[in-house]
């Protein structure tokens, strides 16, 4: 696993599902508040990936995806 390894706000904006995602700041707002997710932390820090992986939705997984290809593009 990539200790440190976060999941940034440009990873929730990019995670689609199906050609849809959670694009608009409302939406990512009220996805955080579902699951008490911490939005000011993701805007700011990100999310530890761990964090985001213990999240039991498809979207989150995406997200979380994308934070490792990210990194492993170096």
């Amino acid at each position: 696993m990539m200790d440190g390894l976060r999941v940034h706000m440009r990873h929730a904006r990019a995670a689609r599902l199906a050609g849809a995602g959670v694009l608009c700041a409302p939406g990512i707002r009220e996805w955080c508040r579902q699951r008490g997710v911490d939005l000011h932390q993701l805007a700011t820090e990100g999310l530890p990936i761990a964090q985001v992986d213990a999240i039991d939705d498809a979207y989150a997984q995406r997200a979380a995806a994308l934070a490792r290809e990210e990194a492993g593009r170096g």
